[in-house]
């Protein structure tokens, strides 16, 4: 059973029960692939990332994210700010009856080669994606737009 149901523009997606939260994912690339990790909350591929914490910026949250889900140590310095996604209609519905607005930074980085990462207990699978293979694959649907945005559209 799935512990949170996404939704993005869904008129039918249930109403917020909390504030907006904010949450820092990445664009990671290497050698013209995406690194996406297969959640265990929900099943489907999606950005690495997450919550920012109260005391910490949405880059030094990426940061935190990265080692925690990744096992990779990542300055700051070497991520790029993309874009902020926080349209009304972002929402994450969990379990336990809580309901979100989802507010994301999205932040870039390429590394030159493929590093060894270890698999956290929020993650079932970590992997470098080509374009052609992420048709064939099913991406929460809160990260869909943004490997469109990002990854998909670009040449």
């Amino acid at each position: 059973m799935s512990i949170v149901t996404f939704y993005r523009g869904d008129p039918n997606a249930p109403k917020t029960t909390q504030g907006a939260h904010l949450g820092a994912n990445a664009v990671i690339t290497c050698n013209g692939k995406l690194l996406l990790e297969k959640r265990r909350d929900c099943d489907l591929w999606g950005l690495v990332g997450g919550g920012v914490k109260k005391q910490e910026t949405p880059l030094q949250a990426i940061a935190r994210e990265i080692q925690e889900e990744l096992g990779l140590r990542i300055s700051q310095e070497q991520f790029r700010k993309l874009a902020v996604y926080g349209e009304p209609g972002r929402i994450a519905a969990y379990r336990d009856g809580s309901i979100w607005r989802m507010v994301i930074v999205i932040y870039g980085l390429e590394l030159q080669t493929e590093p060894e990462m270890t698999i956290s207990a929020e993650s079932r699978d970590l992997r470098f994606f080509s374009k052609e293979e992420l048709k064939d694959i099913e991406i929460v649907v809160t990260h869909s737009d943004v490997v469109d945005d990002w990854f998909v559209n670009i040449p």
